[in-house]
């Protein structure tokens, strides 16, 4: 289990890489789970709710200024960069723009609090912020997504506020419940809730580019411009969330975890709803999100784990 775990977490990018290949190349193979992302994404959710420990979020809940701020950014910096990107790059293909905007009004994505601990990030802080933001998403995200896309393209507000509450909302805190309730059955589960949630993840990505193929198809010639704007998507916000979070005092630590924070979305989520709500060419803005942001995270964390950070 260990090694699995190892592999998994060493080259996730890779796999996610080869999983999506795959399933573009062979779509039919994957039939079976291409209704599995909204599942899956409940599953991690979960998972989440079950991993998160309550003493060091009472320790980062004392100090919430840091808290307030990386989640302030996180949803100014990001959603403001989404929305100027779409529309500079796709005014006139509005499914596209509306998967960028998509890719930029959801949480967090799990993996910013790994990598904020592999940089020498305040790794409470990081699971702090990540859980206030995913709390308060499943009232932002729609909000946030009609303001800005719903011009491009009518969206049923409603069903889509009702996806993010089956799907974020009641498992997230149905693992809080469990960990809560049955403490010592749930510390059974922690060892493996990392490898369930990255082997989930990798078959939710089989499942939205399986069922987004044809689209993927249609539209091969975009993709080489599609992948240069999401690399903007995912490196502005990076940078300017840790240049902000330094002038603003947080410390090398905080801004590290802030850098992480603000630059990685969970675009699973944001694909699964662009399939749902949008479009499947909404999604493909979303799956290149996905993998663009976990290897710049990598490569981030990795350059940050040789200089030493001090944190406040």
């Amino acid at each position: 289990m260990h090694q699995v775990k190892r592999l998994l977490a060493s080259y996730l990018p890779f796999w996610i890489v080869l999983i999506a290949w795959s399933a573009f190349q062979f779509p039919n193979v994957y039939g079976l789970i291409q209704g599995f992302a909204g599942v899956g994404l409940g599953l991690i959710f979960l998972l989440m709710g079950m991993q998160l420990a309550v003493t060091e979020l009472r320790k980062t809940i004392k100090r919430p200024r840091a808290v307030f701020i990386g989640v302030a950014l996180k949803w100014v910096i990001m959603v403001s960069v989404s929305v100027g990107l779409a529309t500079l790059f796709f005014r006139n293909q509005p499914e596209l723009a509306m998967g960028i905007i998509v890719s930029g009004t959801v949480p967090s994505g799990t993996s910013a609090n790994l990598y904020a601990f592999i940089a020498g990030g305040d790794v409470a802080l990081s699971i702090t912020m990540a859980t206030l933001d995913t709390v308060i998403s499943p009232v932002l995200t729609p909000l946030l997504t009609d303001w800005f896309a719903g011009k491009l393209i009518p969206l049923d507000l409603v069903a889509l506020f009702q996806s993010i509450l089956l799907i974020v909302f009641i498992p997230l805190f149905s693992g809080i419940f469990l960990q809560w309730k049955w403490s010592s059955q749930v510390d059974r589960v922690k060892p493996y809730t990392p490898v369930i949630s990255q082997v989930t993840l990798l078959l939710i990505v089989a499942s939205v580019v399986s069922s987004a193929q044809p689209s993927l198809v249609e539209h091969v010639a975009l993709l080489p411009k599609i992948a240069g704007v999401v690399f903007l998507q995912v490196s502005i916000p990076m940078l300017l969330g840790y240049g902000l979070a330094k002038v603003l005092g947080v410390g090398e630590a905080g801004a590290r975890s802030i850098l992480f924070q603000v630059g990685i979305c969970n675009t699973a989520l944001a694909a699964t709803l662009a399939m749902a709500h949008i479009g499947a060419l909404a999604a493909i803005p979303a799956v290149m999100n996905m993998i663009i942001n976990l290897s710049l995270g990598a490569f981030v964390s990795n350059y940050f784990s040789s200089r030493p950070s001090h944190p406040n």
